[in-house]
């Protein structure tokens, strides 16, 4: 059913046409008796019609009728038998060309982020700038800032939307072509009534457009161009020169995107195609046992006594695995064995700094991350890890836990981007996590993990250890890997902490190992400047 005036149309749903029906009636009924009541013949029975509607005088009677009207509008416009506000989404109204378009008051564009909010007891980061730097340094983070959207943005981030009730048919998604190379859109068709004309419009922006020669029905202009142009009498012939329609970016980009308009009458629609440079895979062959599939990796400092008891324990499980050591202590010693990697740094380089060393040399599609006064023993079985890894090829990372510490297994970090003049807002979460994996309950999604976990090789190096961070620094890669790597704890594989005696106690050690307020200092500055934040809270 659809009712209007004057050239506007408004679609109803079925469920209004009783409603419709009984106000038509009404309206009509209403309407006799008042006509009847003025000018009816002065009849028999309209005499005894009169006698029984004595009180029907023609004004009364046309009171009644506003009256009866009134109600009926009222119960169409409120009644619960259908969604009215879905029914009134869209209008069509006729232009002065007599073609049908749809007014829209959709947004046409993400509306920017606003300052965010540093959640109770956050540190703020621009406290800690020295103020003769603090100019200066704004400038430089701004710009760099500016540099990082450069990259990371792209035209398919733009807000689309597919209005209601198109003759347009076209792909909204899945459209991807190599950069410089002709690739066919697929699913490109108009479907119109009847006419004696079709025209349509295609516009893109990075690219040019084709189609094959047209016949004598139809007319093609623009082709090898931004903006291509097909009419043709005939809709059967306008919708094959539409399947043949190529796309051919004119910019080399390995990952970028542009947007085609299609356009009919007044009809418009937008979608994207994705240019971009397909990956040549990189795989790992996992072999026959876990020796071809992991790699065991630490970094040491001053705790020789400690690193000689972890690799015992490895060897009583896992005789064969291999076993790199990144080492950057001030005098280093000679640590020797089957499948031992030792690999000499120079002097108290740092923790991020000797873990970029030694995955840099791993081989194997996973590599197990341990502490140097770490332990092996029963309840310590990688195998654990790497299936839950191989079930779910989306994770980057699973951690497990620590003898002593299994409540600290995982953490989360919540974090609002903000606006581009402060940054954003980070708040590390103790013991936060997400859900747990399909088919593993014992394993729970997170933002990261202790330092006992199984991560993929290729993964932790596109993230790498800032190594400007040498001393007390773990949650801090994580934040660099947020949004990039998928991670996750499973608290039943365990592996146990030597216990701390005076015999394995180092002083030099200590010294280096807790960080002084210089250290702590640059750490927030480095994030402010680096991860562009206003604030950061650890809890």
């Amino acid at each position: 059913m659809k009712t209007g005036y004057a050239g506007n149309y408004l679609y109803l749903p079925k469920c209004f046409e009783r409603e419709i029906s009984a106000y038509l009636y009404c309206y009509s009924w209403c309407m006799h008796i008042l006509h009847t009541a003025t000018q009816g013949p002065k009849s028999t029975n309209y005499l005894k019609q009169q006698e029984k509607m004595s009180v029907c005088t023609s004004s009364k009677l046309f009171v009644i009728a506003v009256v009866g009207v009134l109600i009926i509008m009222f119960a169409f416009y409120f009644g619960n038998l259908c969604n009215w506000t879905s029914a009134l989404a869209y209008k069509k109204q006729r232009h002065s060309s007599g073609s049908l378009s749809y007014k829209s008051s959709l947004p046409t564009q993400h509306r920017l982020p606003g300052p965010c909010t540093c959640p109770d007891g956050s540190t703020i980061l621009k406290d800690h700038i020295p103020q003769d730097q603090y100019e200066e340094l704004m400038q430089r983070r701004a710009k760099e800032f500016q540099q990082y959207k450069a990259r990371t943005n792209s035209i398919l981030s733009k807000l689309l939307f597919a209005l209601p009730n198109s003759p347009l048919q076209y792909p909204i998604q899945g459209v991807i072509v190599r950069p410089l190379t002709a690739t066919a859109i697929p699913g490109l068709r108009l479907h119109a009534e009847e006419g004696n004309s079709y025209k349509v419009l295609l516009t893109v922006s990075n690219g040019v457009l084709t189609t094959e020669t047209p016949t004598a029905e139809a007319t093609v202009q623009g082709s090898g161009e931004t903006k291509l142009t097909i009419e043709s009498s005939t809709l059967l012939v306008l919708n094959d020169l539409l399947a043949k329609v190529s796309y051919t970016s004119t910019i080399y980009h390995i990952n970028t995107g542009d947007l085609v308009t299609f356009q009919f009458e007044n009809y418009e629609a937008v979608f994207p195609i994705t240019i971009q440079q397909p990956h040549v895979p990189v795989l790992y062959d996992m072999g026959t046992d876990i020796s071809s599939q992991v790699t065991i990796v630490t970094k040491t400092f001053l705790r020789y006594k400690q690193l000689r008891v972890l690799l015992d324990s490895i060897r009583k499980f896992y005789s064969n695995i291999k076993v790199i050591i990144a080492d950057d202590s001030l005098e280093p010693e000679s640590i020797t064995g089957e499948n031992i990697q030792h690999y000499i740094m120079p002097p108290a380089q740092g923790w991020f700094a000797g873990r970029n060393l030694a995955v840099s040399q791993v081989t194997t599609k996973y590599f197990l991350w341990v502490d140097d006064d770490f332990l092996f023993f029963e309840k310590t079985k990688i195998e654990k890890l790497v299936e839950v890894m191989e079930a779910v090829p989306e994770l980057d990372m699973v951690g497990g836990s620590v003898q002593g510490n299994q409540n600290k297994l995982h953490f989360s970090i919540l974090y609002e981007e903000g606006d581009e003049n402060e940054g954003g807002c980070l708040y590390r979460k103790s013991d936060g996590k997400f859900h747990s994996l399909p088919s593993y309950p014992q394993c729970h999604l997170a933002s990261g993990v202790v330092n006992f976990f199984l991560a993929r090789t290729d993964a932790m190096q596109r993230v790498r250890f800032d190594p400007k961070l040498q001393r007390v620094a773990h949650s801090e890669f994580f934040m660099d890997g947020l949004g990039s790597l998928m991670v996750a704890s499973c608290g039943d594989v365990t592996i146990d902490h030597q216990p701390k005696t005076d015999k394995n106690s180092n002083p030099t050690y200590h010294k280096f190992r807790n960080p002084g307020r210089n250290d702590a200092e640059f750490k927030l500055q480095l994030h402010f400047f680096k991860n562009y934040l206003k604030c950061i809270r650890y809890g």
